[in-house]
């Protein structure tokens, strides 16, 4: 492998040497994120030539911000949980003022995902109720609805039927009566990033690591 289309920070924080960065992630192990070095060194990639474009993730507006007050190259991508129940409407606005694309992981809730999934979406009465009437499945309309915000949307499948279903949503609208509805739903973020959370750390509440978008 020669270079990378894009390489992201995939969350604003910071391990410390030597413990389990996966799934058994330990709260106490985080530690201050440098995010000025670290991009220095994502843009030294990038002059490099090893990575084509460079991006975040899961960051806030604010940690965006305090990104571009320092970063030489912005960012090309902010990769966020997005979905009916966590529309993310003032980070679409930010990122579109300021030129970043934004990609939405988790558009279907993460449904039944340990730590943080939930039915929010999968479940939802206003979806089904337009999956019923435009005889399409709730998923269909739930990626639709990302799609129409004009981001790139992360569904994962290995079910061949359901990646054939995916797929099919580029041929039809969502309506205004549909979207209206849509608005009503109640939001909440899926992960609120306890993993992160610790008294004597960086980050001591959800509230505080997502510097209050919550």
């Amino acid at each position: 492998m020669d270079y990378l289309d894009l390489y992201h920070i995939h969350w604003p924080v910071r391990m410390k040497n030597g413990s389990d960065q996966g799934v058994k992630l330990v709260n106490e192990d985080v530690i201050p994120f440098d995010m000025k070095g670290t991009w220095e060194a994502m843009e030294e990639c990038h002059k490099l030539g090893l990575a084509k474009s460079i991006g975040v993730c899961n960051f806030s507006c604010t940690k965006l911000s305090q990104l571009l007050t320092h970063a030489t190259i912005p960012p090309a991508v902010n990769q966020v949980e997005m979905h009916v129940a966590w529309r993310q409407e003032k980070m679409l606005a930010f990122c579109k003022e300021k030129g970043i694309h934004v990609s939405a992981w988790s558009p279907l809730g993460a449904n039944g995902i340990p730590f943080w999934g939930n039915h929010a979406v999968m479940q939802n009465s206003v979806l089904k109720d337009i999956a019923f009437h435009r005889q399409k499945t709730i998923p269909q309309v739930a990626l639709r609805w990302v799609y129409e915000q004009g981001v790139s949307v992360l569904v994962k499948s290995f079910n061949k039927d359901r990646m054939r279903e995916n797929l099919q949503i580029l041929d039809w609208e969502l309506n205004n009566e549909e979207n209206a509805k849509i608005q009503e739903i109640p939001q909440c973020r899926g992960f609120k990033g306890e993993l992160f959370v610790h008294p004597d750390g960086p980050y001591k509440s959800p509230d505080e690591f997502w510097d209050g978008e919550l």
